[in-house]
């Protein structure tokens, strides 16, 4: 009869022969947060979770190939970008603006 300490340790072994042997496969720990928003995705693609990782690895691989330069496309697409209302010197004196706001609230 094999001891505890051989079954584990047989164990051990195949685990570590399964993982060596298995390519690209990932095994990832997920906040909650994150759990929802796997289960939205596929129930909204019809995708099996591989694929929403895979695609999402994809997406994250261009956007961080492009520079930035998507971010900004998408942030213009949504009107995001020059949404605000105000003065059109706004962003270089912003600084003398606020500190102008405040002194007026706490005159």
């Amino acid at each position: 009869m094999r001891t505890l300490t051989a079954l584990l340790d047989s164990s051990v072994a195949l685990c570590h022969t399964i993982r060596m042997t298995t390519r690209g496969r990932l095994n990832a720990r997920l906040e909650p947060e994150l759990e929802r928003k796997l289960a939205y995705l596929r129930q909204r693609t019809g995708l099996a979770t591989s694929d929403v990782v895979r695609a999402s690895i994809e997406r994250f691989y261009e956007a961080m190939r492009a520079g930035g330069q998507q971010a900004r496309a998408i942030l213009e697409e949504s009107g995001f970008i020059a949404s605000g209302s105000g003065p059109a010197d706004l962003s270089e004196r912003y600084k003398e603006a606020l500190t102008e706001s405040l002194s007026k609230k706490h005159r």
